[in-house]
């Protein structure tokens, strides 16, 4: 058990000095620069894979992020825990409200993350939990983007055809799927769960998140360019499932862009004209497209507003608007916004974002 220092500072200063790091990389997340170093060179060289796409050659920083592989560091104190969101049981998180800053516990692999006022430590078994020490540096650059005058969206998003297109739906409804569909199309890479939308002059600009689509077997045995994710034999195994129990596997894949797509296909940040909100259902029926207007349909909201979760604490000059449903319709209201009911067909959704794209009024 290690001790527990009196305020953010001294805490992250005892993380560091136990498990100094001697390795460094640098990404370039659209206009922000950040610096991530680490105790261990195959650390980095994994986090340099995974962010291929984003690697700068250096700074300097607008964040600083340290990462410390380790045993599980505990700290005596007690935790409150985080309730699951609606829909959900299991509970994963767990945090302490620190002076000046907070820390994050994952319960299930004992992973601990230590932020606030600039600082930024993650530290444990680092090298088994790659995909969390993934989200922290991306939470990272959500705080530092909404600070500056975004909204957060729960939706993925792609650029087809020259414009910015936003993809959201209700739990399951497979938003991710239909932007990779998209990617066969043409289209360039946004975004696969989180968006950052702001106004602008010239109306909305969304910002992505560098964290590649984590995609289900089913997805990518329908995908000519994601079947390559799989090894033969398990394309062979998944294939002769039932579609039912196809489609409910938890089992997942890192889809990396660059690797499935080529390069050059995967940027954060897009001039925003559309916005798909994926209101089906399996057996459905027909599968239904119309235009919507936010303000009258109200009900579809919670399809893309996203609460900023426990890694969001922001400083005082923090320009986020309220996260409130007027906000939303205020920003969405300079977009084209379609519903997609019915029954669930993908060949259809994507020729509705191909014509969605094409129109020029």
């Amino acid at each position: 058990m290690n001790a527990l220092p009196e305020n953010r500072q001294a805490l992250i200063a005892q993380v560091r000095d136990a498990f100094p790091a001697s390795a460094t990389l640098f990404l370039r997340f659209g206009q922000c620069t950040l610096e991530v170093q680490a105790n261990q060179e195959e650390l980095v060289e994994a986090l340099r894979d995974y962010f291929k796409p984003f690697v700068a050659a250096t700074g300097p920083a607008e964040i600083m992020v340290s990462v410390h592989a380790s045993p599980e560091y505990r700290l005596p104190v007690e935790y409150t825990v985080k309730k699951p969101e609606p829909g959900k049981v299991k509970i994963k998180e767990e945090f302490f409200e620190l002076d000046g800053g907070r820390i994050v516990r994952k319960r299930l692999t004992g992973m601990l993350f230590v932020f606030g006022g600039g600082q930024n430590v993650a530290v444990g078994p680092c090298g088994d939990n790659l995909n969390q020490v993934v989200n922290f540096i991306n939470n990272r650059y959500i705080e530092w983007i909404l600070c500056r005058g975004c909204l957060l969206g729960h939706a993925a998003g792609v650029v087809l055809n020259g414009q910015g297109l936003a993809m959201a739906g209700f739990s399951g409804a497979g938003k991710s799927t239909l932007a990779l569909h998209l990617m066969n199309e043409g289209a360039t890479f946004i975004s696969n769960d989180r968006l950052m939308i702001a106004k602008s002059k010239n109306g909305l600009v969304m910002h992505g998140v560098a964290k590649m689509p984590r995609i289900n077997p089913g997805t990518a045995l329908n995908n000519p360019y994601l079947r390559k994710i799989m090894s033969p034999d398990e394309q062979d195994r998944f294939a002769g499932l039932p579609e039912n129990e196809l489609w409910e596997l938890e089992h997942k894949y890192d889809a990396l862009i660059d690797d499935c797509y080529g390069p050059e296909r995967f940027v954060l940040r897009a001039g925003m004209e559309g916005l798909v909100l994926l209101n089906w259902r399996r057996n459905g029926g027909p599968t239904e497209v119309s235009r919507v207007n936010l303000a009258e349909r109200r009900d579809l909201l919670p399809a893309f507003m996203k609460n900023v979760g426990l890694f969001f604490l922001p400083s005082d000059d923090c320009t986020m608007p309220a996260p409130i449903e007027e906000s939303y319709i205020d920003f969405l209201s300079c977009c084209r916004v379609l519903e997609i009911s019915g029954g669930i067909n993908f060949a259809a959704a994507t020729r509705a974002c191909v014509q969605l794209t094409d129109q020029r009024n």
